[in-house]
């Protein structure tokens, strides 16, 4: 998709919002044909891609996969070969031979016990949960996309190894052309595999995004979902479970400098907004937001004159003059590929019979948001967004560090003409 047909299409996403403002708000959109607000990085806003639907289409999820050359790349007989078609993959859930776990019924290929596809799909007659999820890189400014992820919860399969004494996570691996230089891998306590917390998703043996089996670049046949986390948990080309003793992660992020057990962060950026417009014009502009584990009450807007000087010692902005953005509702039509637009059923935390989300917005996912700005004097501003999380904290708090996931404010410059 070229550039200008994106901008048109995310444009299209809000146009209700700003036609309900009335006949001003209209030419304000119209002037922002031409062009884009930029940040310093004049790439910025082509990142956005992944956001232009509520759900995102495969060939337009940002990807990060790992291998040379990677996995998906590989030719199909060498996928097949090595497990990575649905006729033949394999999943092993074996005790870590390097702690003292224990288990009674080892899922190995050794014993001929692996779980394959066919008793997967048994399974998933009786135990499929499907729910709606953003996938973001920890230190990524903009999210790889968000999807409708089905899978088999992946305690099912661990109470099959039967699990007997001294465990205490679960070590998981994808496959990497069977290089140990290039195996990337994650864990997680087992606590969390086995219990939710109140409405929460399960972690999940993945195998479809948006309806569809997941495609090889997706990380199919089966890939580890991780709810709340970072993408860097829900391994791609998912092959071997380990139940282990051992009380340290070894997540490869971990080995990066990392925090590889931090929650996705609530935060906001600007997709659109005019570089230019008339001082007697209102400003249209509009965004995504991530809605992490803290929820969102609300996303804000901040326009100041370059020529103004900002407050000191003030670093997350907290005296500016913010202004409330809508945060726009669930879609009636939420794209990824689905047929007409319409969520399948069965769907965690959205209503059976209206087929809309029981609560709005939902975390751990994204939502749209827009804002018609009053017109203002001539002159260079900066634009700035944040939001406002359910507990109250603004944006970048409370977690502002690196490393732990992206959460920075984000500044575009706008210039509005006489």
């Amino acid at each position: 998709m070229q550039y200008k047909e994106w901008m048109e299409e995310h444009r299209d996403v809000t146009r209700r919002f700003f036609l309900g403002m009335g006949a001003v708000g209209i030419v304000g959109l119209n002037s922002t044909v031409a062009g884009v607000g930029r940040s310093e990085d004049s790439s910025l806003n082509a990142d956005w891609m992944p956001a232009v639907e509520y759900l995102t289409r495969d060939e337009n999820f940002k990807n990060y996969g790992r291998g040379n050359p990677p996995p998906d790349q590989l030719p199909l007989d060498k996928r097949r070969a090595v497990g990575l078609e649905r006729d033949t993959w394999q999943l092993e859930v074996i005790a870590d031979p390097e702690s003292n776990s224990k288990i009674e019924n080892p899922l190995s290929k050794e014993l001929g016990a692996a779980l394959d596809w066919k008793a997967l799909m048994k399974l998933a007659e009786t135990q499929a949960v499907r729910f709606l999820h953003v996938m973001a890189c920890t230190n990524g400014r903009a999210p790889c996309g968000m999807g409708l992820w089905e899978g088999v919860p992946l305690r099912e399969v661990i109470w099959m190894a039967r699990p007997k004494q001294n465990i205490r996570r679960i070590f998981y691996y994808g496959y990497h052309n069977d290089d140990p230089k290039q195996r990337f891998q994650s864990s997680l306590p087992i606590g969390r595999v086995l219990e939710d917390p109140p409405g929460d998703f399960p972690v999940i043996l993945c195998y479809k995004l948006n309806d569809k089996w997941l495609s090889p670049v997706r990380g199919g046949p089966v890939r580890m979902l991780v709810p709340d986390a970072y993408g860097n948990k829900s391994v791609k080309w998912l092959q071997r479970i380990l139940l282990t003793n051992n009380s340290q992660a070894n997540d490869t992020y971990a080995l990066w400098n990392n925090d590889t057990e931090s929650s996705l962060k609530t935060w906001a950026c600007i997709i659109h907004a005019p570089q230019k417009i008339k001082s007697v014009q209102s400003i249209p502009i509009s965004g995504i937001a991530q809605v992490g584990m803290s929820g969102l009450h609300r996303v804000q807007y901040w326009l100041h004159p370059q020529k103004k000087l900002l407050p000191e010692n003030d670093p997350y902005f907290t005296s500016g003059d913010w202004k409330n953005a809508e945060a726009l509702p669930p879609p009636e039509d939420w794209g990824g590929g689905l047929p007409n637009g319409k969520l399948p059923a069965s769907i965690l935390h959205i209503d059976p019979t209206s087929g809309k989300p029981i609560r709005w917005p939902l975390r751990n996912t994204l939502i749209h948001w827009a804002a018609l700005m009053p017109a203002a004097s001539p002159g260079l501003y900066d634009l700035r967004c944040r939001t406002i999380d359910a507990n109250g904290v603004a944006q970048p708090m409370p977690r502002p560090f690196l490393k732990s996931g992206y959460n920075a404010i984000q500044k575009i410059t706008l210039e509005v003409e006489a």
